[in-house]
């Protein structure tokens, strides 16, 4: 039978709204640390959860009481409030946090059930109500006074709870996969290391390389010891072709009548697929369709790293995200997209180039414009020398790294199919279309 429903303002269903947004450790009296307590913003804060987690910051413990009058507690709400706007999250961590740019905790009453309320908000009902108060306002993203106009249609707490235990079900499925992902990256990560870093390859007899005595010889280009029959080239003779970023307009108008999707460089997370992929769409001309991304190429950030993180990092463009888009896959102005000659150089290509992001080699090839950082990238991968395998190992560590990949695309494809069962299941269980038990 149909579930008799009620709509209450948000600002009703919640118990504190805790809102530092304009805070700054500066305004404080002290300035961002390498360690301490963490400062969350929007960037950090999906509906998938947590990410880009190597671009938070700290602040130390002084500042933390200053900032942090009240505290963020497990089970709150995040919700960034633009940038994008509507991303909402539950800090499920006794860990203190500090809220940094664009960025509320909803902590939800006794009335309300927190999880049942993060899932309206996150479900396209909830994401075209917050749009609704959002319209024809001066204001970009959201503000606090926005909390009494979104509307929240919800039943009776009872219901509400046994709704969230269904959705949790399917979130804790997607979160597995997550996690088998992760270890997937860190396997292909951890084989790298071993064969193009320690050079411990298997050799004729599958026997470590180097810790078994393989030969090593001299390469001057490099200034240093690489094994025998392995050459050194500049990155740049893996590139058969750059592609440069667009950004378009935010609607049809003019020239501009291609749809897209940009990706953008607070997308690269999610294109290596540690959350779900949400990058805007937008117009460019037809005659940019050069631009277009391919499977296999790979997208790099060359411009606008935060100030404690450099530029650099990349993805790769699997099939399964060209598949998913209706339009055409474009990078932003921010970054640039690399096909290579061989497309089967590009897990090798891809983990080379992380390497070099997380041992900071960037820092020393980055200019900047107007405060912002830029990659010098053509100087970069014109002159910095990586050492390149026989083909043999290289078309090795493909296969094995192709195997893998394989199976963390199907995880994406599942996650992604189990977003949309969550969010057509919402709305069913509320007016009782499919029973709860």
């Amino acid at each position: 039978m149909p579930t008799e429903l009620q709509t209450t303002p948000l600002r009703r269903c919640l118990e504190k709204i805790i809102d530092y947004r304009g805070k700054t450790p500066k305004k404080l009296g002290s300035d961002w640390k390498n360690d301490g307590y963490r400062a969350l913003s929007a960037i950090n804060v999906k509906d998938s959860g947590l990410t880009s987690t190597e671009t938070i910051r700290c602040v130390d413990s002084e500042t933390y009481k200053k900032w942090m009058r009240e505290e963020v507690r497990r089970g709150d709400i995040l919700l960034t409030s633009e940038a994008p706007a509507g991303e909402v999250m539950i800090w499920e961590s006794d860990e203190k946090i500090v809220l940094s740019q664009r960025l509320f905790c909803l902590r939800v009453n006794k009335q309300f059930n927190n999880r049942f309320i993060k899932y309206y908000l996150q479900s396209p009902t909830g994401k075209r109500e917050v749009n609704r108060t959002r319209s024809g306002s001066t204001v970009a993203g959201i503000s606090a006074e926005m909390f009494d106009q979104i509307q929240v249609v919800h039943p009776e707490k009872g219901r509400q709870k046994k709704i969230a235990s269904v959705l949790s079900a399917i979130d804790a499925k997607i979160d597995l996969n997550q996690r088998i992902n992760f270890e997937l990256d860190a396997l292909a990560k951890t084989i790298y290391d071993y064969w193009f870093v320690q050079f411990d390859f298997p050799d004729e007899t599958g026997r470590p390389y180097k810790s078994s005595g393989g030969e090593m010889v001299w390469n001057e280009a490099m200034k240093r010891e690489i094994p025998r029959g392995w050459k050194a080239q500049p990155l740049s003779a893996w590139i058969a072709k750059q592609k440069g970023g667009d950004w378009g307009t935010d609607a049809a108008s003019g020239k501009n009548d291609a749809q897209v999707t940009c990706i953008r460089g607070a997308d690269i997370n999610a294109l290596n697929g540690r959350g779900d992929l949400n990058a805007p769409t937008r117009y460019i001309p037809p005659s940019k369709a050069e631009k277009y991304l391919a499977p296999h190429d790979l997208v790099i950030e060359i411009s606008g790293g935060s100030p404690t993180q450099s530029t650099g990092r990349a993805a790769l463009v699997s099939p399964h995200v060209i598949e998913r888009f209706n339009v055409p896959l474009v990078c932003s102005n921010f970054c640039k997209a690399l096909t290579l000659k061989d497309a089967t150089q590009a897990f090798l290509f891809l983990q080379q180039w992380n390497a070099l992001y997380t041992a900071g080699v960037f820092f020393g090839w980055e200019g900047k414009t107007s405060g912002i950082k830029n990659l010098q990238f053509d100087s970069f991968v014109g002159d910095y020398r990586v050492p390149v395998p026989p083909a043999a190992l290289s078309n090795c560590f493909h296969d094995l790294c192709s195997s893998l990949e394989q199976r963390k695309q199907r995880g994406l494809h599942e996650n992604h199919e189990l977003v949309q069962l969550r969010d057509w299941l919402l709305p069913l269980l509320m007016n009782g279309q499919v029973s709860v038990t």
